[in-house]
């Protein structure tokens, strides 16, 4: 069976892993998705990550805003190690038995944005702070270091 991670870049660099064990990963804002992202352009059920026989599909589950591979965005795609995969402002890697072992933020990722995912900052995908506004909380009531600490907390994907 493959050890599947998805790998979340942080503006400061650091990442962190999302273990993706069942065969089945529901993302989105929902507490009964397996990853939950409480950002409000997140959709309730956002993407599915489906893995069959050696595969592992994703598929956008008709999302307001869109999931995107590799910079474009799709409907359902066929993913591989080392794929960059957007939902939001969040950017991950896809990590499959431990490949790739050096993850790094993507060179052009800034350049390949659409206008209309654009914040109004300058660098919105190296600058995931700016994406989180306080009318974007879904649950939160703080200001946005609440929620980047909530996002820094969540240690595993599993049921809510």
């Amino acid at each position: 069976m493959m050890d599947v991670n998805l790998v979340l870049l942080k503006k400061n660099s650091s990442q962190k892993a999302f273990s993706l064990s069942s065969g089945v990963t529901v993302i989105g804002r929902r507490h009964d998705c397996d990853l939950r992202i409480p950002l409000m352009s997140v959709s309730r059920r956002h993407c599915q990550l489906n893995r069959d026989e050696g595969t592992l599909k994703i598929r956008d589950l008709s999302s307001r805003n869109g999931t995107y591979l590799n910079g474009k965005r799709i409907d359902e795609a066929v993913i591989q190690a080392g794929d960059y995969i957007e939902i939001g402002p969040l950017k991950f890697v896809l990590q499959i038995d431990g490949e790739p072992k050096d993850i790094a933020q993507p060179e052009l990722a800034a350049q390949a944005l659409p206008q209309e995912r654009a914040s109004t900052g300058d660098s919105a995908t190296d600058d995931f702070e700016s994406f989180v506004e306080l009318d974007e909380l879904d649950s939160l009531e703080d200001d946005s270091d609440s929620l980047l600490d909530e996002l820094d907390s969540l240690d595993e994907i599993g049921p809510a």
